[in-house]
């Protein structure tokens, strides 16, 4: 089997040599978020929410604008140690009492819980608000290896350039780690605003359509909240 990065620099190449499926209407493209982020915006919808999602909101936004004069590394490790410090694990049926629940980022910090695909698409939100660009960023649906037991995952990968080997932000780990130093992940399918990329196996994940009828879903509830 191929390793991750042998997968994911595949994915990589598909992405400058091939057209990517375009996602369905509502869809946006990374352009429209650049710059449209503001703090005033997130935290009156925190507000809205309640205490606890104000105040951390409150500090995801002053992080966020600290980072926007960093670099893009820097800017990885605010963001990714922020969400998982302040954000305990929890399955969506303890959460939400769903199978398969896609929160909004400002509703998983309301809660201060949520799962991996929570924890990916909050911190693809906000490091475009601290201005990395969609581009760079792909939520990666992955089978991760924990111990004996492969299950379904989500982690999002930070391409520097579009032939970089990927950096990988999850909330099973604390620190960021190249896609070559995560053996235990296999890549499935990868997506962002921009389009989705299938990897190897995809025929076995699950319907892709389903699961991107919620990023469109997610991307009208991130409007709402002030995330573009």
């Amino acid at each position: 089997m191929l390793s991750f990065w042998r997968q994911t620099r595949w994915w990589a190449i598909l992405q400058r040599g091939a057209r990517s499926c375009a996602l369905a209407a509502g869809l946006v493209l990374a352009g429209m978020f650049s710059h449209a982020w503001t703090a005033e915006r997130m935290l009156t919808q925190a507000q809205r929410l309640g205490p606890m999602a104000a105040t951390r909101a409150q500090v995801l936004a002053q992080e966020i604008m600290e980072a926007q004069g960093m670099e893009e590394e820097a800017r990885l490790k605010g963001v990714n140690t922020f969400f998982n410090r302040a954000i305990l694990y929890r399955d969506d049926r303890d959460i939400w009492g769903q199978v398969d629940y896609w929160a909004s980022p400002l509703e998983m910090m309301n809660r201060g819980q949520g799962d991996c695909e929570d924890f990916a698409i909050a911190k693809y939100f906000a490091l475009m608000a601290a201005g990395v660009p969609s581009a760079k960023l792909r939520l990666v649906y992955v089978r991760a290896q924990i111990g004996a037991v492969t299950q379904a995952h989500m982690v999002l990968a930070y391409y520097r350039d579009p032939m970089a080997e990927p950096m990988i932000l999850d909330n099973l780990l604390g620190d960021i780690r190249p896609a070559s130093r995560r053996p235990d992940l296999t890549p499935v399918f990868s997506f962002n605003a921009e389009g989705l990329w299938q990897g190897v196996g995809v025929s076995s994940a699950g319907d892709p359509s389903a699961r991107l009828s919620r990023w469109r879903d997610m991307l009208t509830k991130a409007k709402a909240e002030g995330w573009w």
